[in-house]
């Protein structure tokens, strides 16, 4: 990517259009992009950081995090810009599908995946 494209402040409408198309669980709001994962207690939303913490370390793009007993609050802004860019797209789409992945969604995959029952569930959808 270059550094023009990385620099290139998104506009409102076309922040808030590609959120609806492509990550509607996210939304825009005071210049950030964010996500509220809704957990099941405090291993839920430490699980949640620390994925999203070594996502964006190996990305080298940081949110902003609120963190709560039962829920995280991730806000991405590309700090450098001062505003949205295709960056954060980027690193959301990829939060979304690693803490949301569930592997026994998946056809052909041996992998059991969470089980259903609440003493078992993390992250509420």
């Amino acid at each position: 990517m270059s550094e023009q494209t990385d620099k290139k402040i998104l506009d409102v409408e076309t922040i808030e259009q590609r959120l609806k198309a492509e990550l509607p669980e996210w939304f825009y709001k005071n210049g950030w992009i964010q996500r509220k994962f809704k957990t099941s207690g405090w291993k839920g939303s430490l699980m949640v950081v620390t994925t999203v913490g070594h996502l964006a370390e190996k990305a080298w793009h940081h949110p902003d995090m609120n963190v709560s007993y039962a829920f995280v609050i991730v806000k991405l802004m590309t700090h450098s810009a001062k505003g949205i860019t295709e960056k954060d797209f980027i690193l959301a789409k990829k939060i979304e599908a690693v803490i949301m992945w569930d592997a026994a969604a998946e056809s052909n995959n041996i992998l059991e995946g969470t089980p259903k029952e609440q003493r078992f569930s993390y992250i509420k959808s």
